[in-house]
């Protein structure tokens, strides 16, 4: 090629890279960490689906003169496409060190960090968007957060702090209308109304309305104003400079092969030498390939800069667009021609742009072309359907047979991801048509979250009718997810050409769309009922929408009103909220932090890319690089180990195994040992440690781990689902175990009433955004060996590394700076990480890293168990219930880890709320061969709560009652005993109940529920509330105790170390306020810097929600001692600063060091007599959740949920509600939203945010209402404050018994109207396939036994 280059140039925050070294196959992600060291960009999953690896990828568009700013996942850019533009990373933008830019700045002050790991990613997202629009709508916010999640917040914090950003803030700002204390509310409106705190006096504190005196989160008003004019200027060089466009790149690597033409002959020509090249765009879809299937691509072709392809053309017949157009031009093309040319013309472009909104995240179509669509070809991509439905036509060239024309068809696809194009043929452009007058186009699109996620069906329908007539001339129906390939449905669009668009029509197109797409029972994807019925569901919205066009025109009849429900999807509407909290006192010291709102303390540092995560250390001298080989197989002995392949790789220094460690130090376990750390004779689980490779660098070890060979002899049985483990009485020793209060068998003879059900939880990915990850270091003498690691419990980690190399626990240091989210994940199962590692450091006396890539950190690490449940309940005619007996199972995985206490717990939580006299609950640990569920937030309380709060709902059922009504009659009063016998004491669940259902205003809301659910025949609301009582302590009482270390230094500045760990849940920050109000200084004299064993011995896991209590009270204890110690100077010196006194006292030789100790008392519980108190004290709460659903597919969305929850007296107020809305957002993952998808034999198929999905910014409810209960000091914690981590996550479940309500409404219009199993997560299959309509009920499940299907419930 001529004028050819193989020297990379680009810039980097303004810093001009020049690298003639380059890799093709390393990413920007790997190159702005590795090479650059620029380590504020995350990786989070490696496959685009995350967004915390997002940057700013700026171009100068020399035929618009301006500058274009996209938003980019470093994790699947090519470095190599970096070639002549400017990346931004967070470190570009601000800095604690010289000036926070404004989007930094209001994240943190707005409490929208918490963990801080996925914050750069938002923070960049929302950078771009500022650089692209000064003032943007709230809507442009939704978009530009399509692609981003966050695991701890609930996103509500996060918004907030951005909505100042806003035209409509700025201008409410400038109007004097908010003092920018207004909370996403127009007019100064409070979304709490007449219960706003204005209308209620200042007694608490609010971030909603609020006059300028008045405690708040936050206050907008401090906000640096944001002035685009004092951004960093593009780099001039790229902007005068076009050479750097017209090069044509080669960069040869060692597998690979990148070529950029700059002419299309050029393309041609590599194309017929390297047929098998892959020409790509974004890199969205080959990255994912590369990464995680293993592939290898020797010839990369990046098409970019060649004007055939790139070019948008207008018409006769249409709008044609160049292969390498991005959905994102493509968009702004479309809307363009939407703008200018009739209706009627652009139906088809309307449709695309509609779906668009729903594809993918901004950072994927910002970088992603439409010719990659295309070409990939996959079955469920959301524009093949509307290309095949339109008629699309393709123009495709190659340089021995030239160019030629292909219509998108049904006879295009011609199998799974293989379409009739040739492989030396290049696609070039896609011609969209327009649409004529009397053609309707219409597309839909149903997923398991709204925003960024792969469809499971999507369709396209476009119908031409006879002019002026409701007669059929033409019709096209595409639907992908029904097929290894986009679908059309050609026998119905034939029969149903001359037929009236009437009733008729469409129940005969029913048949003939069932005949059209059969789905076999064990097709790839599962829901087979679901999808078939969505095929129907789909085409009669078509239908609706379409009729309801030809009525305006007088075509046919009329849409009847209750049925134009089903023509539109649900929208989104700006979020509102308010959150309410007690202020401090007037007279409390300015110094004293405690009671206050302060930001977490690290979250400016999150905020700028300076907080330091394990894998953000810089590399040592000699490190290497540790990838793990993962088991295959569920069940099955290993014949032997090969890993003579990987060992020949060049680089690589070492590969250890079961053969390297005796027996008895190859176990381990947190109470049991009885894991092995590297698979010895057999492996029992799939993602089972089998061995390690060590070499110098990542991707080395991670391509040498996938050359050693296993060879496997399968074992039977496998045993996969709790119903396995019951058929094959796979149990673990000691299970059952039983709790029984009162005479359960007479009382249950007695009720008036009996009702028995089942109930199923699923299994939970705790998906922190940092995956597993550790650092072992080496000192060189008497075995001494320093582990960084994420990890929830350091201590463990240090006695399980001592214990697998046999030597003292002293000579093993375990530190943490900081966890990237850990939610109980990393109490544990840390271990599957570090113990290898420092095996590995230990054994070749250098450094080892590893960090788990998502896909590894799914599939071995465990999750939350999945949970089943029989009841069988007594009760009385009013509703008064007099008996419960529940048999509990759990699903535990291949060893027990932590699933004793979870069982445990799950036992002492059955009842939630309630006080049921006579309770009989037993609890079976299920062995199966799927890797160890471990700790999750709640720890098997939720689960358990679950089927308490289900078999409340079937007694309103059965009594046809409000479930309102029987959980007020049952809740648990001052001084009443539990079932474990244990007497509640400063009982305010009935107040939190009580302010909960007023400020949620919910007998007026019920009736408008109703109202609505009477005009509206396919969507239906609905409205639940659930109360919470969630036990505080852990309850293995050794576990109760906690250790602080305070240094004072001769300047003042005190050194604060504690037992606990940083997660995110603000625990450092809580201390610092803790020993701010006991030494009487202001926080910023307080720091902590990390967690570690050297300083802090024998703690407990951070965990149990009783971080805060324990450490908090250790903390106090040690401050105590120093300020009793330095009293006498003080009463010496009484107007004397801090600073005096600190000097006084190491002159006069006092000690400025102490320890402290707390252990919790009276917790004194026996599980086999069932007495003594297992708990501290209950933290209680309630939440009412008001849901829409769409009864056509199984959408929904949270229109509103009010919370009110009893925190004592609140240490941080912030950090609280932060901890509330976070864990609200996930139950509602737990209990609506996320699906661990699983074969029979044990694979996991969700196994990274492609598959899996956790809740998005769209997701959080449209009104988020939060309150804490005022006036309600804790007298059993320090400052008399509560836990909060796990407690609000329950309340999440209002939501899943708010879809139930809206089911029982659309059933009831079915005319069904007994009690219905729902198992949880209500996901959009099961809720669609509940509804019981005549769709649904067109497709019944084959008889169990008769087919093997492809996936199962755990």
């Amino acid at each position: 090629m001529d004028n050819e280059t193989s020297m990379l140039v680009f810039f980097v925050n303004g810093r001009k890279v020049i690298d003639a070294n380059v890799d093709p196959e390393w990413t920007l992600l790997y190159y702005l960490r590795n090479k650059l060291r620029l380590c504020g960009t995350k990786l989070g999953c490696a496959e685009g689906g995350c967004g915390a690896c997002t940057v700013m990828i700026s171009k100068y568009d020399h035929k618009l003169n301006k500058v274009i700013h996209l938003a980019a996942n470093a994790c699947l850019a090519p470095v190599c496409a970096m070639h002549g533009l400017a990346v931004t990373t967070v470190e570009g933008i601000g800095s604690t060190k010289t000036r926070l830019h404004p989007v930094q700045e209001r994240i943190a002050k707005a409490h929208g960090s918490q963990c801080g790991f996925c914050t750069p990613g938002i923070v960049m997202s929302m950078y771009t968007l500022l650089r692209n629009k000064s003032y943007p709508t709230m809507d442009d916010l939704e978009v530009a957060f399509q692609g981003n999640l966050c695991r701890c917040t609930g996103y509500r914090p996060i918004i907030e702090g951005f909505r100042s950003f806003t035209e409509s803030w700025e201008q409410g700002h400038i109007n004097g209308i908010s003092n920018g204390l207004t909370n996403g509310v127009s007019n100064g409106t409070c979304s709490m109304g007449d219960k706003c705190c204005k209308f209620k006096g200042m007694e608490n504190g609010v971030n909603g309305c609020s006059t300028e005196d008045e405690e708040v989160l936050f206050s907008k008003s401090e906000f640096v104003p944001y002035d685009p004019s004092q951004e960093p200027i593009f780099p001039p060089e790229l902007k005068v400079n076009t050479e750097l466009q017209k090069q044509n790149i080669v960069f040869r690597g060692e597998r690979t092969t990148w070529y950029r033409p700059t002419a299309l002959q050029t393309l041609l020509e590599l194309k017929a030498k390297f047929p098998t090249a892959r020409i790509i765009v974004g890199n969205t879809e080959v990255g994912v390939e590369v990464k995680f299937k293993n592939c290898s691509y020797p010839v990369l072709i990046q098409p970019i800069q060649i004007s055939e392809l790139t070019a948008i053309r207008e018409e006769v017949e249409g709008l044609r667009l160049g292969a390498s157009v991005t959905l994102n031009e493509m968009e702004e093309a479309l809307r363009n021609q939407i703008k200018t040319k009739p209706d009627y013309k652009t139906r088809v472009f309307m449709a695309i742009t509609e779906m668009l909104h729903w594809f993918a995240g901004k950072q994927i179509r910002n970088v992603a072309a439409v010719g990659g669509n295309i070409m990939t070809g996959s079955p469920i991509s959301d524009l093949n359907p509307i290309f095949m439905a339109a008629g699309c036509e393709l123009q495709v060239q190659s340089a021995e047979r030239g160019q030629r024309f292909i219509k998108m068809d049904e006879k295009f696809f011609t199998g799974y991801r293989r379409n009739v194009i040739q492989q030396d043929e290049v696609l070039v452009s896609i011609k969209i048509p327009y649409t004529s007058e009397d053609q309707y186009f219409v597309a839909y699109k149903q997923a398991r979250r709204r925003d960024d996620d792969i469809a499971i069906v999507n369709s396209a329908f476009s119908v031409l009718f006879e002019h002026g007539s409701s007669k059929i001339k033409s019709l096209q129906m595409a639907y992908g997810g029904m097929a290894p390939t986009t679908v059309m449905a050609v026998k119905t669009q034939q029969q149903l050409i001359g037929r009236e668009w009437n009733d008729e029509m469409l129940e005969d197109a029913y048949e003939m769309l069932i005949n059209d797409l059969p789905l076999s029972p064990n097709a790839p994807g599962g829901m087979i009922q679901y999808r078939r019925s969505l095929t129907l569901s789909l085409f009669f919205k078509a239908y609706l929408a379409i009729r309801n066009e030809l009525a305006k025109k007088n075509c046919t009849q009329p849409v009847p009103e209750n049925y134009k429900s089903g023509i539109m999807g649900l929208e989104m509407e700006i979020p509102r909220s308010s959150q309410y909290f007690q202020v401090v006192p007037p007279d409390q010291s300015a110094s004293d932090a405690v009671g206050r709102p302060l930001p977490h303390k690290s979250a400016f540092k999150q905020a700028t890319g300076e907080a330091v995560y394990c894998d953000d250390m810089p590399h040592l001298e000699g490190e290497l690089y540790l990838a793990l080989v993962l088991s295959t197989r569920p069940h099955a002995r290993i014949v032997s180990i090969d890993e003579s392949k990987a060992l020949e790789i060049k680089g690589v220094h070492a590969f250890f195994s079961a053969k390297d460690l005796s027996s008895h130090h190859n176990m381990w376990g947190p109470q049991v040992h009885d894991e092995n750390i590297f698979a010895a004779g057999k492996v029992v689980c799939q993602g089972q440690t089998i061995g390690a490779i060590v070499a110098d660098d990542q991707l080395t070890a991670q391509r040498a781990a996938k050359l050693v060979k296993v060879e496997y002899e399968d074992l039977k049985p496998v045993v996969v689902t709790i119903d396995d483990a019951i058929r094959e009485k796979s149990f673990f020793p000691g299970f059952p175990v039983s709790i029984t209060d009162g005479d359960v068998d007479a009382a249950m003879a007695a009720a008036d009433h009996v009702v028995s059900g089942e109930a199923r939880t699923g299994a939970q990915e705790h998906f922190y955004l940092e995956t597993h990850v550790t650092l072992a270091r080496p000192k060189g003498e008497d075995s001494e060996m320093e582990i960084f690691t994420s990890c929830q419990h350091p201590t463990e980690i240090q006695k399980l590394v001592a214990e697998m190399l046999g030597i003292p626990f002293n000579r093993v240091v375990c530190r943490v700076k900081r966890i990237g989210g850990g939610f109980g994940g990393k109490e544990s199962r840390s271990s599957l990480v570090a113990l290898p590692v420092a095996f590995a450091a230990y054994k070749l006396n250098r450094p080892v890293r590893c960090m788990l890539d998502r896909d590894e950190d799914m599939i071995t690490s465990g999750q939350r168990h999945p949970f089943y449940a029989k009841y069988k309940a007594g009760f009385t005619k009013e509703g008064k219930i007099t008996a419960l007996d529940v048999q509990l199972f759990s699903n535990a995985g291949c060893t027990i880890d932590l699933s004793g206490p979870v069982m445990e717990r799950a036992m002492l939580h059955i009842e939630n709320s309630y006080k049921i006299p006579n309770l009989r609950v037993s609890g079976t640990v299920c062995r199966t061969n799927l890797p160890s569920n471990t700790a999750f937030r709640g720890f098997g309380g939720p689960q358990a709560m679950f089927f308490g709060e289900t078999m409340i709902r079937h007694v309103a059922h059965f009594l046809k009652k409000d479930p309102l009504e029987v959980c007020a009659m049952n809740l648990y009063n001052e001084g009443e005993r539990t079932h474990f016998s244990m007497k509640i004491e400063n009982c305010t669940i009935r107040r939190c109940w009580d302010e909960c259902i007023q400020r949620a205003d919910y007998a007026n809301r019920k009736r408008q529920v109703e109202m609505f659910n009477r005009q509206n025949r396919w969507k239906k609301r609905g409205l639940a509330a659930v109360p919470t009582m969630f036990g505080i302590s852990f309850t293995i009482r050794v576990l109760n105790q906690a250790g602080a270390f305070v240094i004072v230094y001769t300047d003042g500045s005190v050194l604060l170390t504690h037992g606990g760990t940083e997660m995110g849940q603000g625990l450092h920050t809580k201390m610092i306020q803790v020993a701010s109000r006991v030494l009487g200084i202001p926080d910023k004299y307080i720091h902590i810097s990390e967690t570690s064993t050297d300083k802090v011995p024998n703690t407990s896991a951070t965990a149990a929600s009783a971080s805060s209590d324990l450490n908090g009270m250790a903390v106090l204890d040690a401050c105590q001692k120093i300020k009793d110690r330095l009293k006498p100077i003080i009463d010496e010196n009484p107007k004397g600063t801090w600073e005096d006194w600190i000097q006084k006292a190491y002159q006069e030789r006092v000690s400025l060091s102490a320890t402290g100790f707390y252990k919790t008392p009276d917790i004194t519980y026996d599980f086999s007599k069932n007495t003594g108190n297992p708990f501290n004290y209950f933290s209680f709460g309630a939440a009412c959740s008001e849901v829409e659903i769409d009864c056509l597919t199984g959408d929904h969305k949270v229109l509103r949920t009010d919370i009110v929850m009893d925190l004592g007296s609140s240490l941080n107020p912030a950090i609280d509600i932060g901890q509330i809305e976070g864990g609200f957002v996930q139950g509602y993952g737990l209990f609506v939203l996320e699906e661990v998808v699983v074969s029979p034999t044990g694979t996991m198929y969700s196994r990274g945010p492609g598959a899996y999905k956790i809740p998005g910014f769209a997701d959080i409810p449209t009104v988020f209402n939060v309150s804490l209960l005022k006036d309600a000091p804790n007298p059993r914690a320090v400052y008399s404050s509560k836990a909060v981590g796990e407690p609000p996550l329950f309340l999440a479940s209002s939501v899943f018994f708010a879809i139930r309500a809206a089911i029982q409404a659309a059933r009831a219009d079915n005319g069904l109207d007994k009690w219905f199993q729902l198992d949880a997560p209500a996901t959009a299959a099961r809720i669609r396939m509940a509804c019981g309509d005549k769709i649904v009920n067109k497709f019944q499940e084959p008889d169990k036994g008769t087919y093997t299907p492809w996936n199962v419930v755990l």
